[in-house]
């Protein structure tokens, strides 16, 4: 299973029907879990930990370090999670001192060609990130989150669940749970509605959710005065709580 070509670390530690390509380099202080698939060409360096069932494809550098110049060779980490595919070209950096020192991939996600996600990024489960997108450094991503190609998020930014964000869009700020964004620089258009009726929302948790994003983008009302309206909302739709975590947890302040 693992091909002769292959330079695989003897601290390395592969877990049962782990598969390696020709030409791969796995360095020390990694642990690959069962049944991931690592091709030709690929790069992982440790400390990094990738869990169960990952496809990682050739070219793609996995575990490097960072490109922060702070960094001075601290034994920062990363960890990915389950069923992962990374495709040709994706670069995943591990953490820094300055941040939780880890950055940290969750399960069932797709990166697509060429995609980029600097140290002590979070990113959470079931994002896709399409080509060339690329997430700056202690950037957060939630669960079922979209990037569209060629999409730029600035350092420091949360992306919330169940957003979606157009190609090439720009991201400078927080963008809240729900929310459909695009542009230079990105700006809210509505929410990702197709979106939540792919994984199973009712009808009557959308139009509340749209209703909470029309109190947050089209009442003029300010931030506080928005999350004091959207706490009353809870208790006839709890799905509107993530929208107000999102909101409340923003440091950068949110897209508008």
């Amino acid at each position: 299973m693992i091909d002769s070509r292959a330079i695989v670390d003897p601290s390395a530690k592969l877990g049962e029907g782990v598969e390696v390509g020709p030409w791969t380099f796995i360095g020390p202080e990694v642990e690959i879990g069962a049944g991931t698939v690592i091709g030709s060409h690929v790069v992982l360096k440790g400390p990094t930990k990738i869990g169960k069932n990952n496809r990682i494809y050739q070219f793609a550098s996995v575990g490097e370090e960072c490109q922060d110049k702070k960094y001075a060779g601290e034994p920062t980490t990363l960890v990915m999670g389950d069923n992962n595919v990374v495709r040709e070209g994706v670069t995943i950096h591990r953490g820094t001192v300055q941040d939780a020192g880890t950055t940290i991939i969750g399960s069932d996600n797709l990166f697509m060609a060429n995609v980029h996600v600097a140290h002590d990024c979070v990113i959470g489960d079931n994002v896709i990130m399409a080509n060339n997108t690329a997430v700056a450094g202690h950037v957060h991503v939630g669960d079922w989150a979209i990037l569209g190609g060629f999409t730029a998020v600035h350092q420091f930014c949360k992306i919330g669940p169940h957003v979606m964000c157009g190609t090439c869009s720009v991201v400078l700020k927080d963008i809240p749970a729900y929310v459909m964004a695009n542009g230079n620089t990105a700006a809210p258009h509505g929410i990702n509605t197709e979106g939540l009726k792919r994984r199973g929302f009712s009808k009557d948790a959308i139009s509340m959710i749209r209703k909470a994003y029309k109190v947050v983008y089209r009442s003029k009302l300010t931030t506080s005065q928005a999350l004091a309206q959207l706490q009353g909302m809870v208790e006839d739709c709890p799905e509107i709580l993530p929208l107000i975590q999102s909101i409340e947890s923003s440091s950068r302040g949110i897209i508008r």
